[in-house]
């Protein structure tokens, strides 16, 4: 088998031959009668595996002193009779109430100053001594309890890291981060640029956390007036959640070495720097629920990303709703076909699991109108179950292991990086209408509606393996960069990046000497200033015959060597360059001085993917998804249809269709019904 499906231990019969199905579980919170049910429901619906222990601190700790791990002895020992594979959390992500009680330190304070009292969950400071004493202790109990145990496979901590803290102990613990990363305070005064507004610094007590009490504010979002520290704040506060993570996994693999360890990431999730996190954790997992305006392109986006973190191994599709939401203003249903159709994007996307949230709905407290595998009603005579079941069907019967650990071949790579997202946006113009993930959003849209697969990789990747490489709102060009997409450019590959790119350096402080700072010899452009639009206000310009708008940001730049290929219609700067290439060594860089829409941004790759003679999954209709995943057994297309019509693709190679056992013919048209899944098998 190959290596890269091997995403949890395989040990004995939890070998990974299928991909795994199942999810969230939380028998504690139902009477034990309802159990056995439940074992049963699990075995129509084809669940292999469960994740448990996820919110079950309060059960296992009812006080300081007082472990009991009764009622989840019971838990184990049920699902390891009914075969089932455990996917077991560590229950950090939620104190328990004797413990806010006893020790105040362990709640958060808020962005106003406001210290928290006990309810919700991720409520814990992760600088509270408190909870990092408390929460080692169990982990430990736990790792000695069932770290040998065969029917766990993973181990999950915490659950979805997320939100800030700004208490005492926080503040303590970021005078030291940043005593660690900039040794005297002659260099923070420098990297934080604190001259200006007389903000010299005498003592690291001189610092404060970042919050409405000092340097932010409430404006359309969360402002700052220096924006060196907010990004200081922002990275601390990721790193402090990461050190909770490496506390429980070095408590794990001290009983557990060969049982991997993960947690479930968000997607593009912006409190947590998941690129960082990603070499911590042995797998990569996430959650998918997708909003009610995000787009099949959205979803695709974030499952990449996902991907990319780990080099475009698999990863573990942790979490998805069968149905319903509970938080959206308005919470839809899933039409039928939509939940097999998301579980298919995932798998076509590099994932080895299709795992839901939850498997027994709750009968209170918020997610009580959540939908699960069993819904209130109590049994499998339901839409949605049925749903599962035919999923849980395919997998196990027609998928099999024919997709594990398939990675997806890609010629493209957009960057994304956290630092960037966080310093455009906090940057106090030149608009608060620039957003970092639409940015990146607009290229992958159109190389995902012509089937281009993309990789999603971090500033620390290696770019040689790219013909093309897209680094949109480059903003902060991180020391030694500049060097790696000179090297990359040189030897013969193709950048793309746009306005706002280039301005600043790791600190936010301005790179002097003309914008884009270090990029302006590869881009071979020199950016004299950038104009800000209105919502209502567009200039315009034609490329290759075809006039599309310049929007939100528009940069009146020079040409330094490169050659402009596009140029503005109007207002004061009216034919200065938009589109310009500048060719460099073997390579050639390209740079997009403004916004424009997806039409444009469709011409404009289209353009660069031909000139590189890179091909498409397939050629299909509009609104059908085309990705190809490949193991050592062969590859497979898999064709999804997003559209609310049939539609048919004319195919260019053959194979056997999956789920159906069809055997197609080059140039044979397969029919896909409305939210259709064709997964199209090509041997080795």
């Amino acid at each position: 088998m190959n290596k890269d499906s091997m995403l949890f231990a395989g040990r004995g019969k939890n070998n990974m031959d299928k991909i795994l199905y199942g999810g969230d579980y939380n028998p504690e919170q139902w009477p034990e009668e309802v159990w056995e049910e439940d074992m049963r429901l699990f075995r129509l619906a084809r669940i292999d595996t469960v994740t448990l222990n996820v919110f079950s601190w309060a059960m296992l700790q009812p006080d300081e002193t007082t472990y009991d791990f009764s009622k989840l002895d019971k838990i184990m020992e049920l699902v390891r009779k009914n075969g089932l594979k455990v996917c077991l959390a560590t229950s950090t992500a939620a104190h328990p109430a004797w413990m806010a009680r006893k020790y105040p330190d362990v709640l958060r304070t808020e962005h106003n100053g406001m210290r928290r009292k006990f309810g919700r969950r991720h409520n814990s400071c992760p600088n509270s001594p408190s909870y990092r004493k408390f929460a080692a202790a169990l982990v430990e109990k736990l790792a000695k309890r069932y770290g040998t145990d065969d029917t766990v496979i993973a181990w999950h901590i915490s659950n979805e890291y997320g939100g800030m803290c700004f208490c005492e102990n926080c503040e303590k613990a970021f005078r030291r981060w940043l005593q660690d990363k900039y040794q005297t305070v002659e260099e923070l005064n420098r990297v934080w640029n604190l001259g200006f507004w007389g903000h010299t610094m005498y003592d690291w007590e001189d610092v404060v956390v970042p919050n409405l009490l000092s340097e932010e504010f409430i404006s359309d979002g969360v402002r700052t007036t220096f924006q060196g520290i907010s990004l200081d704040y922002a990275r601390f506060n990721s790193d402090s959640m990461l050190a909770c993570f490496d506390m429980e996994k070095e408590i794990l693999k001290k009983y557990s070495p060969d049982i991997p360890v993960t947690t479930n990431f968000m997607g593009m999730f912006k409190r947590l720097d998941y690129q960082k996190w990603s070499s911590h954790l042995d797998f990569i997992s996430w959650d998918n629920y997708p909003g009610p305006a995000d787009t099949a392109a959205d979803v695709a986006m974030r499952h990449d990303l996902m991907r990319g973190l780990k080099q475009g191994k698999p990863f573990a599709l942790m979490e998805q709703t069968p149905s319903v939401n509970n938080w959206n203003e308005v919470c839809r249903l899933k039409r039928p076909g939509v939940m097999r159709l998301y579980s298919y994007q995932a798998v076509a996307h590099g994932a080895d699991t299709v795992l839901f949230f939850q498997m027994r709905r709750s009968i209170g407290a918020c997610e009580k109108f959540h939908s699960a595998v069993i819904d209130h009603a109590g049994h499998e005579h339901t839409r949605l179950f049925g749903e599962v079941a035919q999923l849980g069907e395919e997998l196990e019967e027609r998928i099999q292991d024919t997709v594990l650990g398939g990675r997806i071949s890609s010629k493209i790579a957009i960057v994304f990086d956290w630092d960037n997202w966080w310093a455009a946006e906090y940057s106090a113009g030149p608009s608060r209408r620039i957003q970092y993930c639409e940015e990146v959003s607009q290229y992958y849209r159109a190389l995902f509606s012509m089937n281009y697969p993309v990789d999603l990789i971090g500033a620390e990747d290696d770019l040689s393996s790219y013909s093309i490489v897209i680094a949109p709102l480059l903003y902060m060009c991180k020391e030694g960069y500049d060097e790696k997409i000179r090297s990359y450019v040189k030897q013969g590959g193709t950048f793309v990046t746009t306005y706002f790119s280039g301005y600043v350096e790791d600190h936010d402080l301005v790179v002097l000497g003309g914008y884009p700072g270090k990029l302006r010899d590869i881009l071979g452009v020199w950016v004299e200033e950038i104009d800000a639009l209105y919502p209502d206000e567009a200039n315009s310009f034609i490329y290759k015959g075809v006039r599309y708008p310049a929007e939100i940001a528009c940069e009146r730049k020079h040409l330094e060597g490169a050659e402009a290929l596009a140029f503005y219609e109007s207002d004061f700067y009216a034919g200065m360059p938009v589109v310009t290439r500048h060719a460099w060594g073997r390579g050639e860089a390209y740079h997009v001085a403004t916004r424009s829409n997806g039409a444009f941004y469709k011409a404009f790759l289209r353009d660069l993917c031909e000139n590189h003679r890179i091909r498409p999954a397939a050629d299909t209709p509009e609104g059908v998804e085309a990705t190809v995943r490949k193991n050592e057994k062969g590859e497979c297309l898999f064709l999804l249809n997003h559209n609310s019509q049939e539609v048919s693709v004319c195919l260019e190679s053959g194979g056997t269709e999956l789920l159906t056992g069809t055997v197609y013919a080059p140039g044979d048209q397969l029919k896909l019904e409305k939210t259709g899944v064709a997964v199209l098998f090509r041997p080795e």
